[in-house]
Protein backbone atom coordinates (compact mmCIF):
# COMPACT_ATOMS: atom_id res chain seq x y z
CA UNK A 1 0.00 0.00 0.00
CA UNK A 2 1.37 3.40 -1.01
CA UNK A 3 1.61 6.09 1.63
CA UNK A 4 2.59 9.70 0.97
CA UNK A 5 3.30 11.71 4.10
CA UNK A 6 3.94 15.46 4.10
CA UNK A 7 5.33 17.52 6.95
CA UNK A 8 6.78 20.94 7.63
CA UNK A 9 3.82 23.27 7.23
CA UNK A 10 3.09 26.07 9.67
CA UNK A 11 2.18 29.69 10.23
CA UNK A 12 4.78 32.30 9.35
CA UNK A 13 5.16 35.98 8.53
CA UNK A 14 5.62 37.34 5.03
CA UNK A 15 9.27 37.09 4.04
CA UNK A 16 9.93 34.02 6.19
CA UNK A 17 11.00 30.59 4.98
CA UNK A 18 9.62 27.07 5.37
CA UNK A 19 10.76 23.68 4.15
CA UNK A 20 8.18 21.02 3.35
CA UNK A 21 9.12 17.35 3.31
CA UNK A 22 7.33 14.38 1.77
CA UNK A 23 8.27 10.76 2.39
CA UNK A 24 6.79 8.00 0.27
CA UNK A 25 6.31 4.39 1.31
CA UNK A 26 5.25 1.38 -0.71
CA UNK A 27 6.72 2.13 -4.13
CA UNK A 28 10.09 2.43 -5.84
CA UNK A 29 10.55 6.15 -5.20
CA UNK A 30 13.31 6.56 -7.78
CA UNK A 31 10.93 5.39 -10.54
CA UNK A 32 8.34 8.10 -9.84
CA UNK A 33 8.15 11.70 -10.87
CA UNK A 34 7.08 13.90 -7.98
CA UNK A 35 5.17 17.12 -7.59
CA UNK A 36 4.03 19.71 -5.12
CA UNK A 37 0.55 21.15 -5.45
CA UNK A 38 -1.47 23.59 -3.39
CA UNK A 39 -5.08 24.51 -2.84
CA UNK A 40 -6.23 27.76 -1.31
CA UNK A 41 -9.75 28.21 0.10
CA UNK A 42 -12.28 28.55 -2.70
CA UNK A 43 -9.72 27.83 -5.40
CA UNK A 44 -8.81 24.84 -7.51
CA UNK A 45 -5.75 22.75 -6.76
CA UNK A 46 -2.78 24.06 -8.71
CA UNK A 47 0.71 22.89 -9.52
CA UNK A 48 3.58 24.48 -7.63
CA UNK A 49 6.54 22.42 -8.79
CA UNK A 50 7.43 19.10 -10.37
CA UNK A 51 10.68 17.15 -10.51
CA UNK A 52 11.95 14.27 -12.62
CA UNK A 53 12.85 10.85 -11.22
CA UNK A 54 16.55 11.66 -11.07
CA UNK A 55 16.02 15.18 -9.79
CA UNK A 56 17.79 16.88 -12.66
CA UNK A 57 14.69 18.32 -14.27
CA UNK A 58 12.37 20.75 -12.50
CA UNK A 59 9.33 22.87 -13.22
CA UNK A 60 7.97 25.81 -11.24
CA UNK A 61 4.80 27.76 -11.65
CA UNK A 62 5.54 31.39 -12.44
CA UNK A 63 4.44 32.80 -9.11
CA UNK A 64 7.03 30.81 -7.14
CA UNK A 65 10.02 30.91 -9.50
CA UNK A 66 13.07 32.29 -7.76
CA UNK A 67 11.51 31.77 -4.32
CA UNK A 68 10.85 28.02 -4.11
CA UNK A 69 13.29 25.16 -4.71
CA UNK A 70 12.25 21.53 -5.18
CA UNK A 71 14.65 18.67 -4.56
CA UNK A 72 14.61 14.99 -3.78
CA UNK A 73 16.73 12.39 -2.01
CA UNK A 74 16.02 9.04 -3.62
CA UNK A 75 17.99 7.10 -1.02
CA UNK A 76 15.72 8.54 1.67
CA UNK A 77 12.57 8.38 -0.51
CA UNK A 78 11.94 11.99 0.35
CA UNK A 79 10.88 15.06 -1.61
CA UNK A 80 11.52 18.60 -0.40
CA UNK A 81 10.18 22.05 -1.12
CA UNK A 82 12.27 24.93 0.19
CA UNK A 83 10.07 28.02 0.28
CA UNK A 84 11.76 31.38 0.75
CA UNK A 85 10.40 34.91 0.86
CA UNK A 86 6.90 33.63 1.48
CA UNK A 87 3.96 35.82 0.57
CA UNK A 88 0.37 35.87 1.87
CA UNK A 89 -0.79 34.51 -1.52
CA UNK A 90 1.22 31.35 -0.78
CA UNK A 91 -1.29 30.47 1.95
CA UNK A 92 -2.80 27.10 1.06
CA UNK A 93 -2.81 23.42 1.84
CA UNK A 94 0.25 21.92 0.16
CA UNK A 95 0.09 18.42 -1.24
CA UNK A 96 2.81 16.04 -2.38
CA UNK A 97 2.03 13.61 -5.18
CA UNK A 98 3.72 10.83 -7.16
CA UNK A 99 3.30 9.57 -10.71
CA UNK A 100 4.88 6.71 -12.62
CA UNK A 101 6.10 9.06 -15.38
CA UNK A 102 9.57 10.49 -14.89
CA UNK A 103 8.89 13.47 -17.14
CA UNK A 104 8.67 16.95 -15.70
CA UNK A 105 6.19 18.13 -18.33
CA UNK A 106 2.47 17.96 -17.79
CA UNK A 107 2.76 19.07 -14.19
CA UNK A 108 -0.97 18.90 -13.50
CA UNK A 109 -2.92 17.32 -10.64
CA UNK A 110 -4.76 15.01 -13.04
CA UNK A 111 -1.50 13.32 -14.00
CA UNK A 112 -0.60 12.12 -10.51
CA UNK A 113 -1.61 8.84 -8.94
CA UNK A 114 -0.67 8.93 -5.28
CA UNK A 115 -1.39 11.82 -2.94
CA UNK A 116 -0.60 12.84 0.60
CA UNK A 117 -3.04 14.27 3.08
CA UNK A 118 -1.68 17.80 2.77
CA UNK A 119 0.02 20.21 5.12
CA UNK A 120 -1.22 23.73 5.88
CA UNK A 121 0.95 26.75 5.12
CA UNK A 122 -0.31 30.10 6.39
CA UNK A 123 1.53 33.33 5.61
CA UNK A 124 0.44 36.51 7.32
CA UNK A 125 1.37 40.03 6.26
Amino acid sequence: QVQVVESGGGSVQAGDSLTLSCTVFGLNFEDYGMGWFRQAPGKEREAVSCITCNGFGTYYTASVKGRFTVSRNNAEKTLYLQMDNLEPDDTAIYYCAARISCAVGGCLPSGFDHWGQGTQVTVSS
